[in-house]
């Protein structure tokens, strides 16, 4: 009875531990779990709405159907979603692209390395919904727009510095052809 309770307690100690180290969301800029300092309130749910898969290719496509990079990312500020005025050109890229062409469009968010892999997944998929949200605006059918988070598990730049780390706050598009 006794064994059972001191590995009750030491499990319990071992959950708390890791629960508080695990939401750490330290480096540069400070911030922390569902809201940073940039006026972003907490985390929608993953997978929203049309989003097509949080840390996969979206469900049916292969590589052979998919354009990928002819597009500039979309880049974003830490630990946020908001899409800077000297983005909005790149999407505006994109919207025209889209509007003329058939087929489809893929929005990946992805993050720096910082974080947990839960909450880089999640800020991955707020930002990749930003931009569905602007490209919508732009004149763009919704039903051509699907999302997907990476996280940080696609780096951009594997570096581990400020320089690195700004490269992989970004918006990818991936061009369907179909």
């Amino acid at each position: 009875m006794r064994k059972q309770y001191l590995v009750q307690i030491i499990l319990a100690g071992l959950v708390a531990v890791v629960g508080l180290t695990g939401c750490h969301h330290g480096g540069a800029g400070g911030g922390a779990g569902g809201a940073g300092g940039n006026g972003e309130s907490g985390v929608p749910p993953l997978g929203s709405g049309d989003a097509a898969g949080v840390g996969s290719r979206p469900i049916g496509l292969t590589g052979d159907s998919l354009a990928h990079g002819q597009f500039a990312p979309v880049l974003f500020e830490y630990d946020s979603a908001r899409i800077r005025p000297s983005e909005e050109s790149k999407l505006q890229t994109v919207a025209a692209y889209v509007k003329s062409n058939p087929g489809k469009l893929v929005v990946e968010g992805h993050c720096d390395e910082r974080g947990t892999a839960e909450y880089n997944r999640a800020l991955g998929e707020r930002r990749a919904l930003a931009s569905r949200d602007e490209l919508v605006k732009l004149g763009v059918d919704t039903s051509r727009i699907s999302t997907v988070s990476y996280g940080s598990e696609r780096p951009a730049d594997p570096g581990h510095d400020e320089g690195a780390w700004s490269k992989n706050r970004r918006c990818e598009f991936v061009v369907v052809n179909q």
